[in-house]
């Protein structure tokens, strides 16, 4: 979807909600960060897609500075491409990233659900037993933003009544490229089943107090995500990178491919594959393209300030 609709949608609801004061209070790159992530994520933005720091900048009346803030931190997370000269570009999703998330999720999620198990009080079983609910009635309505987001609280939920709700920061953190694809799968009606199945387990493990039949159904349901990978590739092959390790190059918004600009005279393609242009990298790479152009001017202005006679010497 444009990045400009969004946008002006995304204000709208800030304002119809009453929210608008409060959020004016924070920085508006974090506004911004916050948008485009959850846009991005929610695939309502697709991979590959070009980022224009002044039509986003329009469309929330800022000037490009927190613009660029917030592109450049969803560079950190591995979720925008910055091309110097040439653009901003939403990357793909990183089958490589999705498989190092899910190694750091399994090992947390299972100490989380162990705990749950351990500590749970019958309003905590009530609490998940409702989240079951409600992910149940969005399923059957075919609400699939609502199922998604009761996945998560559910999940959320099992940290926090294990008493380690940060555990849950950091997979949610580090699980943006397993979402893309979770969000991709969620037409299936089989795939919602499983994924409320897999739960019904997960949730069966803690209400019987069980640490070990709780983990074993959570370490079940976990594996579940990667194998499914395989057919979500080869039904939207532009949305991935990584697969058997090639490299997807970037393309334009009309769908041409970005080429690579030379630098210190070599002409190499920026690989999308596993070498990512994060804060450091993105400003160091700007202030040498910077440095080049200065270079190049004051030696043009030299050059021409030369006779004939000596420009042939």
């Amino acid at each position: 979807m444009p990045a400009e609709p969004a946008f002006a949608r995304w204000t709208e609801g800030l304002e119809a909600t009453g929210l608008a004061k409060r959020v004016r209070a924070i920085p508006a790159s974090a506004r911004i960060h916050a948008a485009l992530r959850e846009q991005i994520i929610g695939m309502e933005i697709a991979p590959g897609s070009a980022l224009q720091e002044k039509q986003i900048a329009l469309a929330c009346g800022v000037s490009r500075t927190p613009v660029r803030e917030a592109l450049l931190k969803l560079a950190d997370e591995r979720l925008v491409d910055i091309f110097p000269q040439y653009g901003t570009f939403v990357s793909r999703i990183s089958v490589p990233a999705m498989h190092d998330a899910m190694v750091i999720r399994d090992a947390l999620e299972r100490a989380a659900v162990r705990g749950a198990a351990i500590a749970a009080t019958e309003a905590a079983i009530t609490r998940l037993r409702n989240i079951l609910t409600e992910q149940r009635t969005t399923h059957e309505a075919g609400h699939l933003t609502a199922f998604h987001a009761a996945d998560e609280t559910f999940h959320q939920a099992i940290a926090e009544i294990a008493g380690h709700p940060n555990l849950w920061r950091v997979v949610r953190q580090e699980k943006a490229h397993v979402d893309r694809c979770r969000i991709l799968s969620l037409p299936s009606p089989s795939r919602r089943i499983d994924v409320m199945a897999d739960h019904e387990a997960i949730f069966e493990g803690i209400a019987s107090r069980d640490p070990d039949k709780a983990e074993a159904a959570m370490r079940a349901h976990l594996d579940q995500v990667l194998p499914s990978v395989g057919m979500l590739v080869k039904a939207h092959p532009g949305y991935f990178e990584g697969v058997d390790q090639a490299p997807v190059a970037p393309v334009h918004a009309d769908g041409t491919p970005v080429q690579p600009a030379p630098v210190n005279g070599t002409t190499s393609a920026p690989k999308a594959n596993g070498t990512r242009t994060r804060r450091v990298k993105a400003e160091a790479v700007l202030a040498e393209a910077d440095a080049e152009l200065k270079a190049s001017r004051q030696t043009t202005r030299k050059t021409s300030s030369k006779t004939p006679r000596e420009r042939t010497r």
